[in-house]
């Protein structure tokens, strides 16, 4: 990664390098329009490489399972033939201009010139919820409290209490199962928000002893030396207290979301979302289209393969904007292969 400010000029800025962001660039390359991905993260992924790359995900095309550093791996290199540069590691700060002719300038200092703009930045700028507990801070710094699991081998043997009632939580809680000494799932409440065939897996795993789950009950304090934890504190609503002994705690309370300076670049924006016109992708702002989690339209499902689609569409669309002269014949990548 290259960290002195450049100043680039291509066809189609793609703001964001997660997967919906990579297969964009491919979608891209496959109409022969340049493009450059921008991240603010350091490395391309996102939330699948920042946040579970060791967590198979279940819905994409193909495979059964695939687990998100692999899926990276994977749209890595299908974007390879094409060379895609990218600047990584500073946000994009500014996007001014109009369609056809965009300045985008990022914190570090590049800048950016494109007749297009994707934005797939995911949920924005993310952060996990922090559970409000005293002395937080010293167990994060040890790693005694943590928000992602990025090696599931680290665990191995530990005593782990899982907190919270989503997929998140639930998934991790099979996962470590099968290498942890204990895993303690803990919830509000006697009831999980999951897929039937997952809480048939979690109570499958209470049956075998390998996970234990201690609900309702909810965080109350943190036990321990230096940021070495010793116990997790749980209370009822009633006042009842427990102490479970415990290596690593993992709150799984969601993610806290901010579309951050995209939110100033003039853009109709709703909730964390920029609302799109569903045939194209495009905003309200001409020239800008947005795909992904990001993007919202009426019967919007926020799938990594719809973020696929939604990529192949604002890149067809796009070739409009940077070829305005020349008519788009469709072909199957079956008949023409990939661009040489």
């Amino acid at each position: 990664m290259t960290t002195a400010p450049q100043t680039l000029t291509t066809d189609v800025a793609i703001v964001g390098a997660g997967p919906t962001a990579l297969f964009a660039a491919f979608e891209c390359g496959m109409l022969k329009l340049s493009c450059v991905l921008i991240d603010a993260l350091d490395s391309v992924g996102g939330q699948c490489a920042a946040l579970y790359p060791e967590k198979p995900i279940y819905d994409i095309p193909a495979h059964p399972a695939i687990e998100g550093g692999a899926l990276i791996e994977a749209l890595e290199q299908q974007i390879a033939p094409f060379d895609v540069p990218r600047l990584l590691g500073s946000r994009v700060e500014t996007l001014e201009g109009q369609r056809g002719a965009f300045t985008l300038k990022t914190a570090r200092g590049d800048v950016l010139n494109a007749k297009a703009v994707i934005i797939a930045a995911g949920a924005g700028a993310f952060g996990p919820n922090r559970p409000p507990l005293d002395g937080l801070e010293a167990y994060e710094r040890t790693g005694a409290v943590q928000y992602y699991v990025k090696k599931r081998a680290d665990f191995a043997g530990k005593r782990v209490v899982v907190a919270g009632g989503g997929d998140s939580a639930l998934d991790w809680a099979l996962s470590l199962s099968e290498v942890a000494a204990q895993v303690y799932l803990l919830h509000r409440r006697d009831r999980f928000r999951g897929a039937p065939e997952t809480l048939s897996r979690i109570e499958q795993q209470i049956a075998a002893g390998k996970i234990e789950k201690v609900v309702p009950y909810q965080l109350h304090a943190l036990h321990g030396t230096d940021g070495v934890l010793s116990t997790v504190e749980v209370t009822t609503l009633e006042g009842t207290s427990r102490h479970i002994e415990a290596d690593t705690l993992l709150p799984f309370y969601g993610l806290s979301t901010d579309l951050g300076p995209i939110a100033l670049w003039g853009l109709d924006t709703h909730r964390n979302t920029v609302p799109v016109t569903p045939a194209t992708l495009e905003s309200s702002t001409p020239g800008i289209f947005a795909i992904g989690d990001v993007a919202t339209y009426p019967g919007k499902l926020k799938l990594i393969l719809q973020g696929f689609s939604e990529g192949a569409m604002a890149a067809h669309a796009i070739h409009a904007i940077v070829h305005p002269d020349t008519a788009l014949h469709f072909e199957y990548s079956t008949s023409k292969g990939v661009p040489g």
